[in-house]
């Protein structure tokens, strides 16, 4: 069995352990376990020829997450930064590890590390290509139930936050993605058009 794909059976088992639960064409899945297969998804159809740590970041991306909720953080903009902080730790100690279990080196590790972490975005290409891939997951699975729990005026500013951290191809591959009409109105409203 290759590396990668021992790594991704590792990841999914501590994902399987979510107890938050969501339905999705008949089944039911382990939250995280699903996003975790959704973020591959995306990614194997947006960046075909991805290179082993980015496919090994977006599998990853959020794992163990709700080890850390967002209650446990005051809920203001400074709670949920330090949140997102924290998460991104978290999840790099996690995916380390499992990593070093599986016989990464080094080099690997810190090339997922450096893409959890999110840095360099608009200027290294996979960092751009694994959030473009995070918010194509987002607006196809998430928007709605997301825009039905928070006011409208939230939900807009939160889908311009999301578009303007999306390369060009990004964008041009949401508006391809087959989302609700609800869904497609409320983009259309948050970018101006």
């Amino acid at each position: 069995m290759s590396k990668i794909v021992k790594a991704f059976e590792l990841f999914d088992e501590q994902n399987a352990h979510d107890p938050n639960k969501e339905h999705f064409k008949g089944k039911v899945y382990p939250k995280e376990l699903l996003y975790s297969m959704r973020m591959t998804d995306r990614l194997n159809e947006y960046a075909p020829n991805a290179n082993d740590s980015l496919q090994l970041a977006a599998r990853c991306q959020h794992i163990c997450r709700w080890k850390i909720p967002r209650e446990s953080y005051d809920m203001d903009r400074t709670g949920y930064l330090r949140w997102r902080n924290d998460l991104k730790k978290f999840h790099v100690e996690v995916a380390s590890e499992i990593l070093k279990k599986v016989g990464y080196g080094d080099e690997t590790i810190s090339q997922v590390r450096f893409l959890l972490e999110k840095k360099q975005l608009k200027k290294n290409e996979d960092t751009q290509t694994l959030e473009d891939v995070i918010c194509l997951v987002f607006l196809e699975h998430y928007l709605e139930p997301f825009a039905e729990r928070h006011p409208e005026e939230k939900v807009i500013q939160i889908l311009q936050k999301t578009w303007s951290k999306m390369s060009g191809k990004g964008q041009k591959a949401a508006l391809g993605l087959a989302m609700s009409k609800k869904s497609f109105s409320i983009i259309n409203k948050a970018l101006g058009s």
